[in-house]
């Protein structure tokens, strides 16, 4: 057999040049194949990933089947194996065109592995990129994933990535508001990567019924807490650089208002703006955006051939972490603007992204952004205790 080392290190010679020098020396977990080959070698293998799963610019599945490894089927999640679909959009069973391997979607009405999906499998290996906010789905995929193995008897193999938004902000889930966008009890920042928050799944008994799953995580090398990291490819659709990144956490929240976020442009989570701003007299609103059907974007824009006037996020520097000024800046607008029953046009989804609807609640009673941040500190300062026994990385200088 070929050194699988030297293999993925000429992929990587490979891969878009990032512009950080500390992001160039980190070595992902997927990246490490020495280690994975040794693990899965004998293995029957299902793999969870998407097109965020590269070791240098190849898609692991492919690196694998190159190395031998027999690889069984492919789990899919939000936007699909090779991440195709639109925010939303039901992924469909079937053959991954490149591999001819069975695919399964874990997005849609099967979320979770089923016992007969299991059947031929000995390890799933777990290899998203996420970007360390609760409502990314790709962490709720994760939970599905280590209770069916936990209750199957299977081993998860997760492939550690740095997290981009590393910080720990954000009310605590309130589980009265469980769902897809937050499975778990921990911060809408939750500041772990998702080997560590496989470790806090497994450790805190959140699988239920006392199970754990048999976990073996390959840590990221060379990248502490703290440490910026620019992704190499866009983990969603809407996601398509750095910038849309660090705002996602802070924007992300509109979603349940009728305030577009650039969705139906070249430029999701970087703008914010609304028709029903068109007459409001206010020196703020210096932009404006159409959303239109945008292929790899999105197909359906809310406010799809509507002038929306706002703001151009373009021209300031990202928050580090999450803040609130963006949705009570916007919220008083519409105020002004004489229509601020319109706003919370899906309070429901609003609470249900925020895991409370305390955030809510209190926008409407006029609070400031520091009043509404002291109702979720005390439970933030326990998770941020709970989170220590969990880390596999150092905390660096610029960790929050």
């Amino acid at each position: 057999m070929s050194n699988p080392k030297r293999i993925c290190t000429i992929l990587a010679l490979g891969i878009l040049l990032l512009p950080s020098a500390l992001t160039a020396q980190i070595r992902t977990g997927a990246e490490q194949l020495e280690t994975l080959v040794r693990l899965v070698g004998n293995k029957r293998v299902t793999l969870t990933v998407n097109h965020t799963s590269l070791c240098g610019k190849v898609h692991l599945a492919d690196t694998l089947i190159r190395q031998g490894i027999n690889i069984v089927q492919l789990f899919a999640p939000e936007h699909g194996i090779r991440g195709k679909a639109d925010a939303g959009e039901t992924v469909r069973d079937g053959k991954d065109t490149r591999t001819g391997i069975p695919v399964v979607s874990l997005y849609g009405k099967n979320k979770k592995p089923q016992p007969d999906q299991l059947s031929k499998t000995d390890a799933v290996v777990f290899d998203l990129q996420d970007v360390g906010a609760r409502f990314f789905t790709y962490i709720s995929t994760l939970y599905y994933v280590m209770q069916a193995c936990a209750e199957n008897g299977k081993e998860v193999i997760v492939l550690d990535r740095p997290n981009p938004c590393d910080c720990v902000d954000g009310p605590v889930l309130d589980m009265k508001y469980r769902s897809f966008v937050g499975m778990l009890p921990i911060p809408l920042l939750h500041g772990c990567t998702t080997g560590e928050l496989a470790r806090m799944i497994n450790g805190e008994g959140w699988l239920g019924q006392g199970k754990q799953c048999r976990l073996t995580v390959i840590p990221v090398e060379g990248w502490k807490h703290g440490q910026p990291y620019s992704l190499p490819v866009k983990p969603s659709p809407n996601l398509p650089n750095d910038l849309s990144v660090a705002l996602y956490p802070s924007l992300c929240p509109f979603e349940g208002t009728s305030v577009s976020v650039g969705r139906g442009t070249l430029f999701p989570f970087q703008v914010i703006g609304s028709p029903c701003l068109d007459k409001c007299e206010d020196k703020t609103l210096d932009f404006s955006f159409t959303p239109r059907p945008l292929p790899g974007f999105d197909k359906n824009p809310l406010h799809k051939g509507q002038t929306c006037r706002g703001t151009d996020l373009r021209k300031t520097a990202p928050p580090k972490g999450l803040t609130l000024q963006y949705v009570l800046q916007m919220y008083h607008l519409y105020q002004k603007a004489g229509c601020g029953s319109k706003f919370f046009s899906r309070p429901h989804w609003f609470d249900l992204l925020m895991g409370t609807d305390q955030v809510r609640r209190d926008i409407i009673q006029g609070k400031t952004e520091d009043e509404i941040r002291q109702a979720w500190q005390e439970k933030l300062e326990a998770y941020k205790e709970m989170r220590k026994k969990y880390l596999l990385y150092e905390e660096g200088s610029n960790a929050l």
